[in-house]
């Protein structure tokens, strides 16, 4: 995958979104690889929350700040000059876009183009990966994976505010970095891990259900995702911005999802949670369908094509279907037993990296 863990080391990393889930395993990553890592984003997004549960503060420089406070967010840039930011901060639940779409559309669009106008005004700054989602497409339902020149235009204001945010992004870079940074976006399919406590999400559902000895309860059993392990986006994320930081011709868009076997209904993603609680746990977990009134409109297919990635980098999903939930479930059982989740973390990041060949 040729991704050097000796390239970040030094390097000073500007982070948005770096106390939710994704982001404090973004955050982990990088400072393993021994980059200076300097995050912006608001509290952390649930109580309890991967950020504070692994102390991760205590590691990086943290500014607490509104990606939607233009001023604020220009002097963070002024104050730490990066030469490399990824962009994370979201409004990142389908369900909660909904109920609050203009506020959706604010951080998520306008958000975006604040980071970008700071980039504008930063001379510093030579590499930028701006996270989308899988869910920036138009949805067809049809049976193959999306393409990064399939149209897009996601219907809901969630996957729709995404949408813009690419398109931003390409008007910032087309009018202001022709000759400047390298920018990229990446498109990432449905994330599971360790440290996700978000509401209305599979996964942190299933461990609510199981902390209080409930059955677990599933809305759209038979809604296909493309399902990948935390740490597969996040070294894809870094990957990339190392290329193009280093040859600016690899800048582009980019699909970042598993192979066929690990695109997966929700039924089978908690039946394999279940089998893997029971193997490390020794105890039963049910689940059951449960059907809601009024619920609003949600995919029911969705991949991702990642030829792209696998082409001009050579990547490839390092953990399957199986160890993808067993290491999920693995951290989720020390959280409930009380053990050290950040050393946990940690080692699941060496071997990740070892897995892949990362060095």
């Amino acid at each position: 995958m040729n991704l050097s863990g000796d390239f970040y080391k030094g390097k000073k990393v500007l982070l948005t979104g770096h106390t939710g889930f994704k982001g404090t395993w973004m955050c982990r990553v990088l400072l393993e690889m021994g980059a200076e890592v300097t995050g912006y984003a608001l509290e952390p997004p649930t109580v309890p929350g991967l950020f504070d549960l692994v102390g991760a503060e205590r590691d990086m420089r943290s500014i607490k700040g509104d990606i939607r406070d233009l001023e604020h967010l220009k002097k963070g840039f002024k104050e730490v000059r990066p030469e490399i930011v990824i962009h994370m901060a979201a409004q990142p639940l389908v369900r909660e876009s909904y109920k609050n779409p203009v506020y959706t559309y604010d951080v998520n669009v306008m958000g975006t183009v604040n980071v970008l106008e700071c980039m504008r005004l930063t001379d510093s700054v030579r590499s930028f990966v701006n996270v989308t989602t899988d869910k920036v497409y138009k949805n067809r339902e049809w049976e193959w994976g999306y393409r990064e020149n399939e149209e897009l235009n996601g219907f809901d204001p969630y996957s729709n505010s995404k949408s813009c945010s690419e398109l931003v992004t390409e008007s910032y870079k087309n009018s202001f970095f022709a000759d400047g940074a390298a920018i990229s976006t990446a498109r990432a399919g449905n994330v599971i891990g360790g440290g996700d406590f978000a509401k209305d999400r599979i996964v942190p559902d299933c461990l609510r259900a199981v902390e209080a000895g409930q059955d677990i309860v599933v809305r759209n059993p038979y809604s296909v995702r493309p399902y990948q392990h935390v740490l597969e986006p996040v070294f894809a994320y870094l990957l990339i911005a190392q290329k193009q930081y280093q040859d600016g011709r690899f800048a582009g868009n980019y699909n970042i999802g598993p192979d066929l076997e690990t695109c997966l209904s929700t039924k089978d993603l908690v039946e394999g949670f279940c089998g893997c609680w029971k193997e490390i746990s020794g105890k039963e977990v049910h689940w059951r369908q449960e059907k809601q009134e009024n619920a609003v409109h949600e995919a029911g297919y969705l991949k991702l094509d990642c030829s792209r990635m696998k082409t001009v980098f050579g990547w490839n999903p390092v953990w399957g279907k199986a160890e993808m939930l067993k290491r999920t479930v693995e951290w989720m059982y020390a959280y409930v037993c009380g053990d050290d989740v950040k050393a946990v973390m940690n080692r699941q990041i060496g071997e990740y990296a070892r897995c892949g060949k990362l060095t």
